[in-house]
Formats: structure tokens, C-alpha cells, sequence
């Protein structure tokens, strides 16, 4: 079974966002948990958290199919001590703030060496960050996104991600969340049938099926391997229709979040409705 949803909005509240997700027909959903924009979030009260549990039961979204996104300020290979610190204690408070909601999974970009420090060390320092957090908050999942490879940043090589995973001391709390638009600009192939097929080989060698945790579904204004990170609606980009059908029909990747963040919100609906239509029976 196939999950298909977006990163809805939680204005008003997290338990907006369930409510949400139903309007456009979702059977999963992405969300912030407190302003992506901002450090500092005023902790979820005790009717956010109730209201949230209850929205996400009474309209059927289970565990496995919500996948939490942190703040993009946050910086878990910072190479700045004081700004590492400030990092690491938002993304532990996002932690925290899915422990409170019930949510398993953060969802994460890696870090970014600023061009202060090397590639190796700004991931064993993404590692070590995710240590520190599994040892405050209990549970929840750490789900790495694959980036683009724009400018300094870490993480839009499959080598990379596993290299942060060998490194997270409980093994049970670490996954992956493969961006689409992210993994063709960094030069992974979904477009052809060979290319498709050597992309999921690559990381099921290198990661494995089993870390795979969700998925970002969007297209790509931009070529394969341009490294530039711009989302375009499904089937409207360089990625193209086919490249979707294909992970339609993919049943190893059943049974996870698959999220829309294309650029469009208004036809969110349509392109779910547009991708349930390329599943096979």
C-alpha cells in the first residue's frame, strides 16, 4: 500500500495539520512541529497535544504515516561550537515535541561544512549530534534527507548518509527520507528504466530498504546533476511523469510517507489523486 500525502500547514496549531491532510485527501502528512523559521517556539500545551492525538485517530493517521520536519535553521555539522550547541538543543526540543505528539519520525537535512571544516568531519559530527538527541528523547527516529549538494552541504551522496549511520550509536533510531528532486540534482538517475533501477541497487548495498523511512515526492526545474535544489510539480519538470510512475509501482517502497513539497499547494489534491492513479493493482 502506497501512503500519498504533503507537507501540510499547522497554523493555528499542530492539530491543524491532520485536518489538514484530510481536506486534500492525504492517507499520510508532513509538518513542522513550531515555526521552521524561528529558534525559539513556545513549548505544545496540553490541549495541542490532545487535540493533535485525537485529530490523527479519529481521521486515521497512524504512526507510519506522519513524518515530522525540523526547523531548516538547524545545522547538526555547525563548526562552530556555539552555534553546534544551538543547533543541537532545537533539534532535541523538535525531538521532544514529537515524543509529546506521538510522532516516531524527525525528518532532517544533514548539515553543511560552511567551508570551515571537511566533508569527514561535519559527518561525524551529524552523527555525534544525533547521539546527544537520542540520549535526551526517547523513541523517536531520525530520518536523514538526501540533499541536493548546494553550496556546502552534506548529505547528497549515499556514501555520506551511510557514513553518518555507521556512526549513530543505536542503530533502531536512525533512517533516511529520499527527496526525489534532491537525489536527481545530485546526479541519481530516475528518469530512464537502467538508471531507476541502478539508483535503488546503489542504495539498497550501500543503506538498505530497511532505513528507508519516507519519501519527498517533487520534480525538478533543473537537469540531473545540476545541484541546484528547485522543486516543480509532479510530472511538469525534468524528472518527468514517468519517473513517478515508476515509484508507483515500486512495492519496496510501500507502507511509508511519501510527501508532496511541490511548489503549487493548490493542486496537492490533484497531484495525489494523479499519483494513486499510476499505482498498479
Amino acid at each position: 500500500m502506497k501512503y500519498i500525502g504533503a507537507h501540510v500547514s499547522a497554523a493555528g496549531g499542530v492539530e491543524n495539520a491532520p485536518v489538514n491532510a484530510q481536506k486534500i485527501g492525504a492517507s499520510c502528512f508532513a509538518l513542522f512541529t513550531k515555526n521552521q523559521r524561528q529558534w525559539q517556539a513556545k513549548p505544545l500545551s496540553d490541549k495541542n497535544i490532545n487535540n493533535f492525538k485525537a485529530n490523527c485517530s479519529e481521521l486515521g493517521f497512524g504512526p507510519e504515516q506522519i513524518l515530522a520536519h525540523d526547523s531548516y535553521l538547524i545545522n547538526l555539522g555547525h563548526p562552530e561550537q556555539a552555534a553546534l550547541e544551538k543547533s543541537r538543543g532545537a533539534f532535541i526540543d523538535e525531538m521532544q515535541r514529537c515524543y509529546q505528539l506521538g510522532i516516531a519520525m524527525l525528518n532532517f537535512h544533514p548539515g553543511s561544512t560552511l567551508k570551515k571544516i571537511s566533508m569527514d568531519d561535519c559527518l561525524a559530527v551529524i552523527a555525534q549530534s544525533i547521539n546527544l538527541a537520542h540520549q535526551q528523547v526517547p523513541e523517536v527516529i531520525a530520518v536523514i534527507e538526501n540533499t541536493a549538494g548546494q553550496g556546502s552541504n552534506v548529505g547528497f551522496a549515499f556514501e555520506q548518509i551511510k557514513t553518518i549511520i555507521d556512526r549513530v550509536d543505536d542503530q533502531s533510531r536512525v533512517g533516511v527520507c529520499i527527496d526525489t528532486c534532491h537525489a536527481f540534482a545530485a546526479g541519481y538517475d530516475f528518469v530512464s528504466r537502467e538508471g531507476y533501477e541502478k539508483t535503488w541497487d546503489q542504495f539498497d548495498a550501500m543503506i538498505g530498504f530497511d532505513k528507508l523511512k519516507g519519501m519527498h515526492l517533487n520534480d525538478a526545474k533543473k537537469p540531473i546533476n545540476s545541484r541546484v535544489d528547485r522543486h516543480e510539480s509532479i510530472g511538469k519538470g525534468e524528472l518527468g511523469l514517468d519517473a513517478f510512475q515508476r515509484i508507483m509501482a515500486d512495492k519496496r517502497l510501500d507502507h511509508i510517507p511519501m510527501i508532496l513539497e511541490t511548489p503549487d499547494n493548490d493542486i496537492w489534491a490533484e497531484e495525489i489523486s494523479l499519483l494513486e492513479s499510476l499505482i498498479k493493482p
